[in-house]
């Protein structure tokens, strides 16, 4: 990994009895980006609150490009950009004004302006640039979020579940702009529940679980945990407990019938596994063998426990 942007060491935030991180380390290399995954709860927005400044720490530290974000917090706040859940946004303003106001308020001055033009062009926000935030939907909310949190030129930004809300094609269109930040060296933080985005964007992927890291490594690593190929099959949910094996997961589907998946070392064991379903007469109208996706590492995890 590159010179670290991001450091986090023995982190632990309580709310209550109740910790919400227990015993957090990672490093973000700078340019690159991270995805942290997680179901709700993980973790992972407090994880975001305490790196953007907004939470204290209850033990251990944290530092973004060297900068402790408790003792250093206003040097740390002008180096980062921040995309939240939700939208903080003036309703009242239009999208212009509103990335403008931001540059204002980042120092910007003069160039405010030209800076915000240059990001509705680079975002796509054309339409909406004359538009109240108000009237846009909570898709076009996060758009307008996104080019907000880029005003400032941020070193490293931070991405809280950034596309929820929006369509495939403005969720395309985000990507590419991550994409580009990491190729001009900033650092990304991404948390989100697609994992599709963590594989197409994260150089690294941690996954939390109960304010813990429960795996880490790059999205190949993490698919190499789970075995060398999943078996998927639709049968009839009445043959569920002949199968000759346990399934990894199990998904009803219409017609009285259910999906399930079962991970295995390799494509000869696949092929043999499909074979004494054919010969167990189990009724398939669905098959696939593919290759891990980092939901079936989410799978993995949920049935056999974390790995360091």
């Amino acid at each position: 990994m590159n010179t670290p942007a991001v450091v986090v060491e023995d982190l632990h935030v309580a709310y209550d009895k109740t910790w919400a991180l227990d015993g957090l380390d990672l490093e973000v290399g700078a340019g690159t980006t991270l995805g942290v995954l997680g179901h709700n709860g993980a973790g992972k927005t407090t994880l975001i609150r305490v790196l953007t400044t907004l939470v204290r720490p209850t033990v251990g530290r944290a530092l973004v490009e060297g900068l402790d974000v408790v003792t250093d917090a206003m040097d740390v706040r002008r180096r980062i950009g921040v995309t939240g859940q939700y939208a903080g946004l003036d309703e009242f303003l239009t999208t212009r004004e509103n990335v403008e106001l931001i540059g204002r308020l980042a120092g910007l001055r003069g160039r405010a302006r030209a800076r915000a033009d240059t990001l509705i062009d680079r975002l796509g926000l054309h339409d909406l640039a004359s538009r109240r935030v108000g009237e846009l939907s909570g898709g076009s909310r996060r758009r307008v979020d996104l080019a907000a949190s880029l005003v400032g030129s941020p070193s490293v930004l931070f991405l809280d579940e950034p596309t929820t809300g929006l369509d495939p094609i403005a969720r395309n269109a985000l990507w590419d702009v991550v994409d580009e930040l990491t190729t001009n060296g900033t650092t990304v933080v991404l948390t989100t529940q697609y994992l599709e985005e963590a594989d197409r964007l994260a150089d690294h992927i941690v996954v939390l679980s109960q304010g813990r890291v429960a795996a880490r490594g790059t999205p190949a690593e993490l698919k190499r945990i789970v075995g060398g190929k999943v078996v998927t099959a639709t049968i009839p949910t009445h043959q569920l407990g002949g199968l000759p094996f346990r399934p990894d997961a199990e998904n009803p589907v219409e017609d009285g019938r259910v999906r399930v998946a079962l991970t295995v070392g390799d494509a000869m064991t696949a092929a043999e596994l499909v074979a004494q379903l054919t010969r167990d007469r189990v009724g398939i109208s669905d098959l696939d063998v593919t290759s891990p996706s980092l939901d079936d590492v989410f799978t993995h995890l949920t049935h056999n426990g974390a790995t360091r």
